[in-house]
């Protein structure tokens, strides 16, 4: 698996967006480079989540434009999403990754099994493929699902608090996975509010009440008087 030589980040132009009658992103304009982790950064009810699906293409703009690498995105949702008693292992967890690609009741070809493989030895599961994903801990679910979306091969990977309950060694391989498809070319956009996560991260976007309160590098944004205003 294979990005390096995909360059082409993600990009919002005076984008509004929100549901039913409530808008809860105001014109954004904001740019996720390519090759680059992007943390999302902003109080409940921000807008990250929204953020999130124009990206994913799940939700639709009222306003602007939205420029995205060729190809389906993938979203990876948080562990504790996912029903606890799933009758299902870690691969075939993984395998649902190639679905949009390959039908669910058609047989994986050579390059699919590749493509599995890939995600798995990315996130350190490859010793856990025949475990019952019903049987792992948070962290271990949490690096299945990121798998799921490194099987798909997508050049745009979101995630929605990946890091959210886990222990210590769950997020700190999380935060490896991601970093190492960042460096393959990938364009990762994760929302959190982890911020010793986001201080890791190459780029950031701060979000306050649907609005861009600013873009940049980590160490220039998350400042204690700019995060006291994001909660202010």
């Amino acid at each position: 698996m294979t990005h390096s030589t995909i360059r082409a980040g993600a990009t919002l132009e005076g984008v509004s967006a929100g549901y039913a009658r409530r808008t809860v992103l105001h014109d954004v304009s904001v740019s996720f480079p390519a090759g680059a982790v992007t943390a999302v950064v902003g109080a409940n009810g921000s807008g990250k989540s929204t953020l999130l699906g124009v990206l994913a293409g799940i939700l639709r703009q009222s306003g602007g434009t939205v420029t995205r690498p060729a190809g389906p995105p993938a979203l990876v949702v948080q562990h504790d999403a996912v029903p606890p008693l799933l009758p299902i292992t870690v691969r075939e967890t993984v395998e649902m990754g190639r679905w949009p690609v390959r039908r669910p009741w058609q047989r994986l070809t050579r390059h699919d099994r590749t493509a599995v493989d890939d995600a798995l030895a990315a996130t350190d599961l490859t010793a856990l493929s025949g475990r019952r994903l019903s049987a792992l801990s948070g962290g271990q679910r949490q690096r299945a699902l990121l798998a799921q979306a490194l099987a798909r091969e997508a050049h745009l990977l979101l995630l929605d608090e990946p890091t959210a309950s886990l222990d210590v060694p769950g997020r700190e391989a999380v935060s490896r996975a991601l970093r190492a498809m960042a460096e393959e070319g990938m364009t990762v956009v994760q929302a959190t509010h982890d911020l010793p996560e986001a201080q890791r991260a190459d780029h950031c976007v701060l979000l306050r009440e649907g609005r861009v309160l600013a873009a940049g590098p980590p160490a220039d944004l998350l400042t204690g008087e700019t995060l006291l205003s994001l909660w202010s």
